[in-house]
């Protein structure tokens, strides 16, 4: 009975959780102190957490444009900026073999930023627009993970994120300003991205190694921090109601 209990252990913390040799560290030896072993586990517990929040992130958003029919205060440039992380993100890690729990997210972020981008276009009242956007970025898409794309020009895309990312919020932080008030942003949304974005800074150096990837969550975190500061700041400001034309 114990060898059975001890096997559907291993088969369920190896290599979800754990490789190998970390659980007979814990389990065989019984060294549950085994610093290396615990940054592992540590990371992939974490990474597995960020892609499981990842899936709930940004709906908060989405259900907060839906109740309003409104996407004031959101910049539309500033979502597509993201949206280019994300995907540069998820492309760099597929091709280079990541393990799944150190960039999942991007999947998860970049469906559910997609459709913030369609629901911005929609209640800009450029629906047609938001269609096509759709069609295209899924072609993009087939063609980055595509054998037609060079590994040259992914690390390319992966090396703009930090732009990407910097404009983005900037232009965002610049709305948030410029407006006096959040608008439709959703306090939820901003602060598990920042706490997100921190989070992975760590799991990126010990799952990856790839100073691109954490470098790049830095400068996120950054930024994420930026727009999360307004957002107390803005904290009681209400978006002032627009008067319907008659």
């Amino acid at each position: 009975m114990a060898a059975e209990a001890d096997g559907l252990l291993k088969r369920v913390l190896v290599p979800i959780l754990l490789p190998e040799k970390c659980y007979d560290q814990f389990f065989v030896q019984w060294d549950l102190l085994h610093v290396p072993c615990l940054k592992i586990l540590l990371s992939k517990g974490l990474g597995l957490g960020i892609v499981a929040g990842s899936l709930l992130v940004k709906l908060p958003q989405v259900f907060k444009i839906l109740g309003a029919k409104s996407a004031e205060g959101l910049s539309l440039q500033s979502v597509m900026l993201e949206l280019v992380a994300l995907t540069g993100t998820m492309v760099y890690s597929i091709v280079n073999n990541f393990p799944f729990s150190s960039w999942g997210e991007a999947l998860f972020l970049m469906l559910q930023t997609v459709t913030i981008c369609f629901l911005v276009l929609h209640y800009r009242g450029q629906t047609v627009k938001g269609v096509a956007f759709l069609v295209c970025y899924a072609l993009v898409l087939l063609i980055l993970l595509s054998p037609l794309t060079p590994l040259a020009v992914i690390t390319i895309l992966q090396a703009s994120n930090m732009p990407s990312v910097v404009v983005g919020k900037l232009l965002q932080a610049a709305t948030n300003y410029r407006n006096g008030h959040t608008g439709q942003l959703s306090a939820i949304t901003v602060l598990l991205l920042f706490g997100g974005s921190l989070a992975r800074i760590f799991t990126s150096i010990q799952e990856t190694g790839d100073p691109l990837m954490a470098g790049t969550f830095v400068v996120s975190s950054l930024c994420n921090g930026l727009i999360a500061a307004q957002l107390l700041f803005y904290w009681n400001v209400k978006a002032p109601h627009k008067k319907k034309k008659e």
